[in-house]
């Protein structure tokens, strides 16, 4: 689907991002998703060398059809804040990153209602300022390890990067990985806002995708 200015962006840590970017990628509303480093300061940061960033997931999505509410109780309701995996260093930090007034109050109003008479949720929110998307052999990450599914992809679009941005791959990738089931993906493309010959072409490949 086409970028249009309605679109919201966040960017957001809860442990190994091969995960959550499925996760996100099979919500509706959810037009696109990648997956890199933010949060820190070092410079140019890769997945062999991350400095201080934070492992995260950068999804743009349609505030008419999913609300930041929806896309954080999701977030917190599947990861351990307080400890994620053991690990304790800033690789798989529970971060929150919020880009102007807005994001940071809707952060802190819902982190404040799913608190509530609860334990203190130990995310951490902070500014936005940079996202390093990580390397390709990353993005979309459970899509990839069905190579029937890529090849078929691929006649859609005309450059890896094309189709790892593309909101069909987000959901494939929530189909790989048992997020999202393919009969509800093929009753929700039904309304997106595709020519009806594009919408048959996608429809009758991923029916092709041998998993």
């Amino acid at each position: 689907m086409k970028e249009n200015n309605a679109e919201k962006t966040i960017t957001l840590g809860m442990g190994c991002y091969w995960s959550p970017e499925a996760l996100f990628g099979a919500v509706p509303g959810v037009i696109r998703t990648r997956v890199g480093f933010a949060g820190g300061t070092t410079d140019e940061p890769s997945y062999r060398s991350m400095g201080d960033h934070t492992e995260t997931v950068e999804l743009q999505f349609d505030p008419a059809l999913v609300s930041y509410d929806e896309l954080l109780e999701l977030f917190w309701n599947n990861h351990n804040p307080y400890n994620i995996n053991g690990y304790k260093d800033s690789q798989y930090q529970s971060l929150l990153l919020y880009r102007d007034n807005e994001q940071a109050e809707a952060f802190r109003r819902i982190k404040s209602r799913m608190e509530d008479g609860k334990s203190i949720l130990d995310t951490e929110l902070s500014p936005f300022r940079t996202f390093y998307p990580a390397e390709s052999r990353h993005q979309k990450y459970y899509l990839k390890r069905f190579p029937d599914a890529v090849e078929k992809l691929m006649s859609l679009y005309p450059s890896e990067e094309e189709l790892e941005r593309s909101t069909l791959a987000a959901r494939l990738n929530g189909v790989a990985k048992g997020f999202l089931n393919l009969e509800r993906l093929q009753n929700e493309m039904k309304g997106w806002p595709l020519g009806e010959n594009e919408r048959k072409e996608m429809l009758s490949l991923i029916r092709q995708i041998r998993w």
